[in-house]
């Protein structure tokens, strides 16, 4: 299957808020983002974003240096159309996450919700691991939210991965340091309730300030 053509063909058939991953505000990954990250100067990448509205709470929040990644572009479309002029002061990538483009150690913060479900390739898995030892910087923060083991086995036509903190954890292995790990019931725009999992981690167990990559 051409994921890029799948993901586009979502987009352009529906508006944001009819996908069943819809948040009017991503509460939580901003809160958790928050906790970690004080410093509004450190360098934020949410990937595979799609049209989320979290990109908006972080600007609203003082954030500078946001990075928005996803597959799709007319995920990316819509939610720059939903930005209007504060668009400009985000870096927007049309990529995939498993091949991004980005500089060795130059994030700070790496989010995200609702991509690491898909991969039900091991191989996959692994790729996507190796992006973020490569991306993040050594003391960074990395948060993922996934369905949760009684979550939903499907989203748009796929088979989906579901995890339990736990679980999701030993998909990254010891170098990632358990920082925080939630469960959220999501309801969705038609009302049903989706479990997910939440797990934030350090890269390496450095106790270190956050700082920015120089």
């Amino acid at each position: 299957m051409d994921l890029r053509s799948h993901w586009e063909q979502v987009y352009r058939a529906k508006g944001p808020d009819q996908l069943s991953w819809f948040q009017p505000e991503a509460r939580m990954s901003r809160e958790l983002i928050e906790q970690v990250a004080p410093d509004r100067d450190v360098h934020i990448l949410d990937v595979g974003a799609g049209a989320s509205t979290l990109v908006d709470g972080l600007l609203a929040s003082g954030y500078r240096r946001l990075t928005v990644l996803d597959l799709s572009d007319a995920a990316i479309l819509q939610a720059k159309q939903r930005l209007g002029p504060a668009a400009s002061s985000v870096t927007w990538m049309v990529e995939d996450v498993l091949a991004a483009s980005l500089a060795n150690a130059s994030v700070d913060v790496w989010h995200d919700r609702a991509v690491f479900h898909f991969l039900t390739d091991p191989a996959d898995r692994a790729r996507y691991v190796s992006q973020v030892r490569r991306i993040v910087r050594p003391g960074g923060f990395v948060l993922v939210a996934t369905f949760a083991e009684d979550g939903p086995t499907r989203c748009s036509g796929l088979e989906v991965a579901r995890y339990s903190p736990t679980a999701l954890h030993a998909e990254f292995g010891s170098e990632f340091r358990v920082v925080d790990s939630r469960r959220e019931e999501h309801d969705t725009p038609w009302g049903t309730s989706q479990a997910f999992t939440y797990c934030l981690c350090r890269l390496t167990t450095s106790d270190v300030a956050l700082e920015r990559p120089t």
